[in-house]
C-alpha cells in the first residue's frame, strides 16, 4: 500500500510537472495507436462490408480464423515480423526493425482481425433491409457504402477503441520490434517494463497510472464523440 501510495504521488508529479520524457512516451504511444488504428480501419471496412453483405463458401471459416487470430500472443506476432523485417529476413533491407514504422506494423497485424471481426458483426446486424431499400432507391455502391457506415457507426466506433486501447496497452511487439531504445521507440508499455526490471517499482507504477490516466481521457473523449453524433 505504502509503494501505492508513493506511486500515486510520482504519477501526479509527472503530470503536473509535464515531464519531458513521459510527455515523450506518451506522445508517442498515442502516435503508434492513432497510425495503426487509422490503418486498419480504413482497410477492414471495405473489407467486412464485402464479407457481411454476401454469402460464400468459406464465409464462415474466414470468421473462425479471424476469432482464433484475436488471441494470437503479441510476442509471437512480435518474433514473426521480427524474422521478417530484420537483418537476415525477407524485407530487412527496408530497415524496418527497431523503428515506429516496424512497431506500426506489428500493431497493424495485432489489431487487425479485432476489427474485422467487430466490424462485421457490427455490419451483419439488421443491415440487410437496408442494403435492399437503398439499392431499390438507385443508391449506387458508394452510396450504400456510407448509408451502412452511417448506420453501424456506433459499433463501429467502439471497435475503433477497442482496437487503440488495444495497442496502446500492448508491449510485447514494442518491445521485440521497437528495442525500446530511449528517445526513439521506447512507449509507456516498455518504459515500464524497463523500470520493473531495473527495480524502480514506484517510478514503473507511476507511469502505469500516467498510461491509465491517457487512456481514460482518449476513451472519454470518444465516448463524448459517439454521444455528440446521436
Amino acid at each position: 500500500m505504502e509503494n501505492f501510495n508513493l506511486a500515486f504521488l510520482n504519477a501526479l508529479h509527472l503530470l503536473v510537472s509535464l515531464d519531458s520524457e513521459i510527455l515523450q512516451y506518451a506522445w508517442r504511444s498515442v502516435y503508434i495507436a492513432l497510425i495503426s488504428t487509422t490503418l486498419v480501419i480504413v482497410v477492414t471496412l471495405p473489407m467486412g462490408i464485402l464479407i457481411a453483405e454476401n454469402n460464400f463458401r468459406f464465409k464462415r471459416a474466414i470468421i473462425i480464423v479471424l476469432n482464433t487470430l484475436m488471441s494470437l500472443p503479441t510476442v509471437l506476432i512480435g518474433l514473426v515480423v521480427y524474422s521478417f523485417i530484420g537483418r537476415m529476413g525477407i524485407f530487412g533491407s527496408f530497415k524496418l526493425l527497431f523503428t515506429i514504422p516496424g512497431i506500426i506494423i506489428g500493431e497493424v497485424i495485432l489489431i487487425f482481425p479485432l476489427v474485422l471481426s467487430l466490424v462485421i458483426a457490427a455490419l451483419s446486424r439488421d443491415n440487410t433491409q437496408i442494403t435492399k431499400t437503398a439499392k431499390a432507391l438507385g443508391a449506387s455502391q458508394l452510396q450504400t457504402f456510407l448509408i451502412l457506415i452511417k448506420e453501424s457507426r456506433y459499433a463501429i466506433l467502439s471497435s475503433i477503441i477497442a482496437a487503440f486501447g488495444r495497442v496502446i496497452g500492448e508491449v510485447g511487439i514494442a518491445t521485440i520490434i521497437g528495442g525500446n531504445a530511449e528517445k526513439y521507440t521506447r512507449t509507456l508499455t516498455t518504459s515500464i517494463v524497463l523500470n520493473i526490471n531495473m527495480g524502480y517499482f514506484d517510478y514503473a507504477l507511476a507511469i502505469g497510472i500516467v498510461l491509465l490516466t491517457l487512456s481514460l481521457i482518449v476513451n472519454l473523449f470518444m465516448q463524448l464523440l459517439q454521444g455528440s453524433k446521436r
